[in-house]
Order: structure tokens, then sequence, then C-alpha cells
């Protein structure tokens, strides 16, 4: 008798795991979907506590590293995160993705399958970035070099939006991510639904037109060629939210200057989804003190809320903020306090139909300490932190039952 207990108590465990882990993967069956400023999954109201992790392909593309990858999904789930933001590119320079246009290293692209595969093992949708606007990981300069060095006359990094040869180049990465079939899982991406949503690019700016019209038509023809190759998944921008020439009395929202994006115009194009904003007071009003910064931190938000709602009536998501390690006056405390306020309006706006969820910049996993910014949060290691968002993941999942 005491051997059979024991041994139907272990039974009873392997069992009890099984189920745990088998949950974690069935969550991801269904597309996220929109309705109206909601995201929807089966039907239900999706809501969502989530994270940055731009790193994973990266690293995955050394099989030996992987375990960081594995590490960051399962605690982030433990800690109730199930969105998770990173990229799908990495133009020319070390451990490329896309060497050079069409020119494609299969290791790497077996590291995004393995990402993919081990966001789906932990219940973790995941929001793909197409490519970058900054010069890290080759983005928006090198599609620009790439033209130069074929003999296309350019003039500066902004002929990436206009520019015949460079569009096709960026047509034809996003196709071969999109129909990508995973080595790991056998699934296409663009039937997979662990992928929540696309995003065109990481923060695009336009220096040579501030009004965010020819940053609007670069959307434009984008959106509709993703749309064609994909109708399953949702799209979005990938912006930080600075007003262009629509609302002109909507300027004043920005922190003092403009970027060649228009938050309205180009989020009312029809096949994007859904709205996105990023926030970094810290950078942006470098100087100012912290009361300063948080009250433009909540202009900025309930600003670009209102407009999600009233004007662009699609959901708006809060893709990205932190607190930096390299801010004066910065402590754990600081940190987490910031991160709390912001939680606290993002939960507060979901109850009453605002925004849906947020993404944290950023997550890392132990032994990175060569990739920090500054904004890095080790889950396994940064306890006080990981318990705000814990308990953030616990608020706005309660909102999934009400």
């Amino acid at each position: 008798m005491v051997c059979l207990s024991t041994t139907s108590f272990f039974w009873g465990v392997f069992l009890l795991a099984a189920l745990a882990s088998e949950a974690r993967v069935l969550q991801s069956s269904g597309f996220v979907q929109t309705r109206n400023t909601r995201f929807v999954l089966n039907g239900s109201p999706f809501f969502f506590n989530g994270f940055n992790s731009y790193w994973l392909m990266h690293i995955s593309a050394e099989p030996s590293q992987r375990n960081k990858v594995s590490d960051v999904f399962r605690q982030a789930s433990d800690a109730g995160l199930s969105v998770c933001r990173t990229w799908a590119f990495s133009d020319g320079g070390y451990q490329a993705l896309q060497i050079s246009p069409g020119v494609y290293d299969e290791r790497v692209f077996q590291g995004l399958d393995f990402v993919i595969s081990e966001a789906r093992k932990n219940g973790i949708r995941l929001v793909l970035t197409l490519s970058n606007n900054y010069q890290d990981f080759g983005g928006r300069p090198q599609y620009v070099n790439w033209a130069r060095n074929a003999g296309v006359q350019v003039n500066n990094d902004d002929d990436f939006y206009i520019n015949p040869v460079i569009k096709g180049y960026y047509k034809n990465h996003v196709k071969r991510v999109i129909t990508r079939v995973n080595t790991i899982t056998g699934v296409a991406y663009k039937d997979d639904p662990t992928i929540m949503a696309w995003e065109l690019m990481n923060e695009p700016r336009c220096q040579i037109d501030y009004s965010g019209k020819t940053l609007n038509g670069w959307i434009q023809e984008m959106a509709s060629f993703v749309k064609s190759l994909n109708n399953k998944h949702l799209l979005t921008v990938g912006m930080e939210g600075f007003y262009g020439d629509t609302l002109p009395e909507r300027k004043t929202v920005n922190p003092g200057y403009q970027v060649g994006t228009d938050f309205i115009s180009n989020h009312l194009i029809r096949e994007i989804d859904f709205t996105t904003i990023h926030a970094y007071p810290d950078i942006w009003l470098n100087g100012k003190d912290d009361n300063a910064q948080m009250a433009f931190l909540q202009t900025w938000t309930m600003s670009h809320l209102a407009d999600s709602r009233t004007i662009i009536k699609k959901p708006l998501i809060f893709a990205e903020f932190g607190k930096s390690s390299k801010d004066t006056g910065y402590s754990i405390n600081a940190r987490d306090s910031f991160l709390n306020s912001v939680y606290f309006d993002i939960y507060n706006t979901a109850r009453s139909g605002g925004m849906s969820g947020g993404l944290v910049w950023q997550i890392m996993a132990e032994g990175m300490e060569s990739y920090y910014d500054g904004y890095e949060i080790v889950l396994s290691k940064d306890a006080s932190t990981t318990s705000v968002i814990t308990q953030q993941s616990r608020r706005m999942t309660a909102l999934d039952h009400k």
C-alpha cells in the first residue's frame, strides 16, 4: 500500500506537470484579432502583459546559446507575460539573417524557427518586427547601402521609403519571412497563431518630410503587400507615436520636435490593425526632473489613447517603455515606481476600453552583460521588479474573466 501510494503520488505529479505544459501550448491556439478598440482571442477579450526581447533570434543562431532563450520564455511565462516583441531581421554584418538582398543564412533562420517554437511551448505570442529605422542589425541604412553598392542613385537613408529598388528589397524580405516554413514545427509562419502580429519597422522616421506624408505612402504600399501575403495575422507600423500634420494642435504633445511620422494618418490606413506608442521621457526630456518627465508621460499616454479610441478607432499597445540604470539618480526603487505608474495607467484604461496591454523594454537572460543597454531586466535576479511585473500580469489576466 505504501509503495502503491507513493507511485500514485508521483504519477499524479507527472500528470499535473504534463497538463500544465499542455495548457501553456494550447493557449496559443487561435489567432488574435481586433474588434473595435479591443483585441479578441477566440471571440473573447484578450488582455495581456508583455515584454521586448529583440535579441532572441540573434542568440538562437548559436545552438549552444539557445538555453538563454528557453530560460527567458520560461521565466516570462512564470511571471504571467504572454506577448513578446522581437526582431525578425538582421541585415548584413555579423550573424546576419539577410546577408545581402535575397541571400539568407539558413542557420540564423533556424534560430528564428527555434524562437517561435519556444514561444509556443510557453504560451507566449510574438510580435515580429521586419526591419529597423536605425543601423543596429542593419535596418534602413543597410538597405540603402545595398542599393548604392549595386549602382542605384541614392541621396540619403530616406530613399528607403521612395526608391523602387530598395522597396523591392524590403518586399522580398517580408515575403521570405512570412512564407517561411518552420523547420521545427513544420508550420508556415503565415499559418502560425503563435505570431500575434507583424510590425513593418521599429520606430520608422523620415527626415526629408516631417509632415508624415512620405512615410504614409510607404506604409500604405507595404501594409497592402503584407496583407496580400497573410491576412490571418494582425499588422502594425511600429511607431513611437510622434504627431504630424493631420491635427496640428497635437504637435504640442510631441517632446519638442517631429520625426516625420503622423500618428493619426499613419494608423488610419485600413490594413493597419492597431496603434502603438513608445515612451522614453528620460531620453526625450533629458535634463528635465522626474516630475516633468512623468507629467509628459501622462499627457503622451492619454492623448494617444483618446485618438486611438475616437479618431482611429483601433486598439492601442504601449509597445516600449522602461527606465535606464544610466539615468541620474537611478535606483531599483525608482525603476519599480516608474513601471508601476505605467502599469497603473494601462490597467485602468484597459478596464474602461482603453489599452489592452504593454510591452516593457526589455527582458534579458543571465550572462548577457554585453547586450545591456541600461534598461535590461533579468527576471531571475531582479526580484522586486519581477514582482511588479507579475502583479501587473495578474491584474491584466483577471480582466479576461470579467
